[in-house]
């Protein structure tokens, strides 16, 4: 975590902190969170150490930074709470609304994270940063895969037993979790070289290909400005290059179906140059994706219809 350049969009806001006091009080006092999942746990600045780092010493905790303000919160959030459901114990999920707790918040600021949604595993009392952003499910269950093998070939956890969850896979390629790594801390031309390295092996790699869009995306999206791009696209429905834009942050803030069918509908509405545009970008967005992920599928077909 390199960075110093510390904002949460709004996590000083005396309001929100105060709205986020009472969602605390309604909570059910024996710290589950709103789904009654006993994998699932709401946790406070008084309770961070018992509940996260003393329980990591005898199971990994994910700690999700989260602010109801946040709205890629919402997205990551529940496909968190999925995950810590499938995985029946093996992990546990910590939800921390920084809101209701800004001791934690401030925590984050000091190790030099920008944003939120923040996510971070704690195994054996140490933390490591493991997503900084909203992503789609097959991305969060790739990087969880690759966190959970990273451990168990050091030796911070015991080998798989065969038990079928979201974090048992073969081991990842080394390469695979340098190239991850380098993206959660935000260091897109680490990442890029990672993934180039693989596909010099392996040109077909569907993990290095996908990374490889993932920067690519990332790197577009740092350079907008959020407020003008959207304000641009509801003006100029007709401008592929705003509603291109468009899609990217829709992409980046884990609305996948928007963001597909943002630029399928611009192909409906445009022809020539501008249809073009539109298409041969919606066709990058889904390379970000696994091939076989069914809202590629069914944005390829609506494609299809849409050119023809």
């Amino acid at each position: 975590m390199t960075s110093s350049d510390f904002s949460l969009h709004g996590a000083i806001d005396l309001g929100a902190r105060r709205a986020a006091a009472q969602r605390q009080q309604q909570r059910p006092a024996s710290g589950a969170s709103d789904d009654s999942s006993q994998h699932v746990i709401d946790v406070t600045d008084a309770t961070f150490n018992t509940e996260v780092v003393e329980r990591s010493r005898n199971v990994p905790v994910l700690v999700d930074f989260w602010a109801d303000w946040c709205q890629p919160c919402k997205q990551l959030g529940p496909i968190l709470e999925k995950l810590a459901n499938e995985a029946d114990g093996r992990w546990v999920l910590a939800k921390v609304d920084i809101d209701a707790n800004p001791a934690l918040g401030q925590q984050l600021a000091r190790m030099g994270v920008q944003g939120i949604p923040f996510v971070a595993a704690v195994v054996a009392g140490q933390m490591l940063p493991v997503l900084n952003g909203a992503a789609p499910e097959p991305q969060v269950r790739q990087v969880l895969d690759q966190l959970f093998a990273a451990l168990r070939q050091q030796g911070l956890l015991p080998e798989d037993d065969g038990a079928d969850d979201a974090v048992q896979q073969p081991a990842a390629d080394p390469l695979e979790i340098e190239a991850e790594a380098a993206l959660q801390r935000g260091d897109l031309d680490g990442a890029a070289t990672a993934f180039g390295r693989i596909l010099e092996t392996a040109p077909n790699d569907p993990v290095a290909k996908s990374g490889l869009a993932l920067v690519d995306l990332q790197r577009r999206a740092q350079s907008y400005d959020p407020a003008t791009v959207r304000k641009d696209a509801a003006d100029r429905p007709d401008d592929a290059a705003v509603q291109v834009k468009a899609a990217d942050l829709e992409l980046v803030e884990g609305r996948i179906d928007d963001a597909f069918d943002r630029l399928i509908a611009t192909v409906r509405r445009t022809a020539g140059d501008e249809r073009e545009v539109a298409r041969k970008h919606l066709l990058a967005l889904f390379d970000v994706l696994p091939p076989d992920d069914p809202r590629v599928t069914r944005a390829r077909r609506k494609l299809a219809s849409a050119l023809f």
